[in-house]
């Protein structure tokens, strides 16, 4: 199978969720969910119906077997998902309340090397590169590789060729300091070097995609004008806030955008990575300095439609949509809009 035109990079892992209000480390009943950022990206793109290839690693378990079947039952090129004999799949203990908001608690199964996601191989990366960049016109990024030195020397290797193929970066910045830390911290704000290893790869990326918290924690400010003047490569940006308006600057458009409603939120897990693959999947068919205002707002509103329809369903993969049902909820909510 020939790879497509997106590569995703980072974690695949086994998202544990707690009974709304419960705690997923000792109460029941626990539902244990593929995800991953990264993972969750590739999956919502490939539905779409985009060609894409995810760079991983997973634990030789039945979390990281049943993983890979899942990719690819997906039609994912799984040429650069690595498998490690010595770390097991990460399990992420997420609390639910009862409006479906998550919270990310500690993490299960570490028998002291780690989890495979945080030891994804340069070498091996090297090796599959010719396989996996063929026809790549965009690479996704999260942030979380970098608290790794393992995958942290992966990643700035698959920025650096990239940039050289041609190929665009787009980031979710995604702060989830749980996976920087080896304590579990109360404090959420990251530490001054824990920004500038998020920093140290910003100058090189075409779109960030990140929460307004986020924004406010690593620019001060959640303007999206003022985020990208703030960068020489002035990047394309997208501040989220969850059910709020979205604001944004495409190709030096700005707008705000109003959420879709979804007709129930059962989990929000996965739906910033839902919209994030929307923004993607439009992208890969027009170059950001051919956007108008128009489009740029065609853009984020389908990206807004993708968020909305996982809220609907438990965990970030299951629930996905297909381009026609983005498609029929659109149509839906303009006619509710006119």
């Amino acid at each position: 199978m020939h790879a497509g035109s997106v590569i995703s990079i980072g974690e695949a892992l086994i998202d544990r969720l707690g009974p709304p209000g419960g705690d997923p480390s000792c109460d029941l009943p626990v539902t244990d969910c593929f995800g991953g950022a990264p993972a969750n990206v590739a999956c919502a793109l490939s539905r779409l119906g985009s060609n894409v290839s995810l760079i991983s690693s997973l634990g030789n378990d039945a979390f990281g077997e049943n993983f890979k079947n899942l990719l690819i039952q997906r039609g994912i090129n799984t040429t650069g998902l690595q498998k490690d004999t010595l770390r097991p799949t990460r399990v992420v203990l997420v609390r639910r309340d009862s409006d479906g908001e998550r919270f990310f608690g500690g993490f299960e199964g570490d028998k002291g090397l780690g989890f495979a996601d945080q030891a994804i191989s340069r070498e091996q990366i090297i090796l599959d590169w010719p396989l996996v960049v063929e026809n790549a016109q965009w690479l996704v990024l999260g942030t979380i590789p970098l608290a790794s030195e393992i995958s942290s020397k992966a990643f700035l290797w698959c920025i650096e060729n990239a940039l050289h193929s041609g190929i665009k970066i787009a980031l979710d910045l995604n702060w989830r300091p749980t996976f920087w830390r080896k304590h579990v911290s109360t404090v959420l704000e990251p530490s001054l070097k824990e920004k500038n290893q998020i920093f140290s790869i910003l100058k090189n990326v075409s779109l960030i995609k990140l929460a307004k918290e986020e924004a406010q924690w690593f620019f001060n400010t959640s303007n999206p004008t003022a985020i990208s003047s703030s960068l020489a490569n002035r990047p394309s940006v997208v501040v989220t806030d969850g059910s709020n308006p979205i604001s944004w600057r495409l190709n030096n458009h700005t707008g705000k955008s109003f959420a879709i409603a979804p007709s129930s939120v059962v989990d929000t897990t996965g739906a910033g990575d839902a919209f994030t693959a929307g923004l993607i999947f439009k992208l890969t068919s027009i170059e950001l300095d051919q956007i108008s205002q128009q489009i740029a707002e065609e853009i984020i509103q389908f990206g807004i439609a993708c968020g909305s329809h996982v809220c609907k369903g438990v965990g970030a993969i299951e629930a996905q949509p297909y381009l026609e049902d983005i498609e029929n909820l659109l149509s839906l909510s303009k006619g509710g809009n006119s």
